[in-house]
């Protein structure tokens, strides 16, 4: 079978996020051409990717490949994902789909129409690791999950002019760009959400019109309960990326510093000492880390060839950008959002927001 030639729209820093995973699939796939309003910096990824055109307009890519990658500002993501699109090009679109409700739900239906993929760059739902712990949730080898908590502390500082500082560009605040990623994995692991709550501060993060630090909690139709806790702000952490689900056997555990994923098991009944120590196991090792984008752009290509839905396809993106517009909703109004209907498994084609 021919490669996949694809072109990268948008040469910045998450377009260097992915050059690893053209690395590892050169056999199937071939960058040729890339593109960014600084011609220069097109040229640049050009030199480093062997592509043969750069451009500064995306559409004067479009004769050249056979898919995008889509790596801008949130705000420029329906019209160039529209455009690729009713071009007859399969659109890979760096998180998160689109800005508001009707630009997803037009993306979806023109790729629907012209009967090209459209998938979300969600990388973590494939990374091995993730995929080992949600095989062993599945399994319930240790029992029901009834908590799934992810932490993610970074410091993320935009220099003054920078698009993401606009909330409007970004399409919200920390919770919206970064936390969409989280929430795609709780829907994906637990099921379907009923209420949730959301708050958020750019306290610590004064340089973020909106949130800069986000505590989200879910609780889902099984009664398990999901969280997120992510800042932009840490000048400092312990817990970095990780991820724990506490199972009615035991807590499983990913530390992404440490690239392994533990079960901690036989945890002795907490005293007035407070000894609540456990047994501790490594399940799984990663043999890599960073983002690992070659696990998604795989999924991409094998969804090209086969002519298959991606497993992160525009509807499954859009219900959870839904479920933190009802977040974002509720926390103006100091309610619980009534999260009802945004499963990755029901129907997404009535309005919900």
């Amino acid at each position: 079978m021919s490669k996949v030639r694809l072109g990268v729209i948008g040469c910045g820093g998450m377009a260097g996020s992915h050059s690893g995973g053209f690395q590892y699939l050169g056999e199937r796939v071939e960058i040729t051409a890339t593109c960014d309003i600084e011609l220069e910096r097109a040229q640049k990824a050009a030199e480093l990717t062997g592509a043969k055109h750069a451009v500064s307009d995306y559409r004067d890519l479009l004769e050249h490949v056979d898919a995008v990658l889509v790596v801008l500002p949130h705000d420029l993501h329906y019209e160039v994902g529209k455009t690729c699109l009713e071009a007859g090009k399969h659109v890979l679109m760096e998180k998160p789909m689109c800005n508001t409700e009707e630009e997803c739900l037009d993306l979806i239906e023109t790729s629907e129409r012209v009967g090209k993929v459209l998938m979300t760059a969600y990388p973590v739902r494939f990374w091995p690791i993730i995929l080992k712990l949600k095989e062993l949730i599945d399994s319930k080898e240790y029992g029901e999950c009834f908590q799934m908590s992810v932490w993610t502390e970074q410091y993320t500082r935009y220099q003054p002019g920078h698009w993401a500082l606009s909330a409007k560009r970004l399409g919200g605040g920390q919770f919206f760009s970064h936390g969409c990623h989280y929430v795609d994995l709780l829907l994906w692991f637990l099921g379907r959400p009923v209420r949730g709550t959301h708050l958020g501060t750019n306290f610590g993060t004064p340089w973020m019109e909106k949130e800069g630090t986000s505590n989200v909690t879910i609780e889902f139709e099984s009664g398990a309960l999901g969280y997120h806790f992510g800042t932009w702000g840490a000048r400092g952490t312990r817990l970095g990326w990780s991820l724990h689900a506490h199972c009615t056997n035991g807590m499983l555990e990913i530390n992404l510093a440490e690239n392994k994923l533990y079960a901690h098991t036989a945890i002795k009944e907490e005293k007035a000492n407070l000894d609540s120590e456990s047994r501790k196991k490594v399940l799984y090792e990663a043999g890599a880390s960073g983002k690992m984008t070659n696990h998604e752009l795989e999924h991409f290509l094998d969804c090209i060839r086969d002519g298959t839905r991606p497993i992160t396809d525009g509807p499954t993106s859009l219900q959870g950008l839904r479920v933190i517009w009802k977040l974002y909703e509720a926390e103006r109004n100091h309610t619980v959002a009534d999260l009802r209907g945004l499963g990755l498994d029901q129907e997404w084609r009535t309005l919900k927001a």
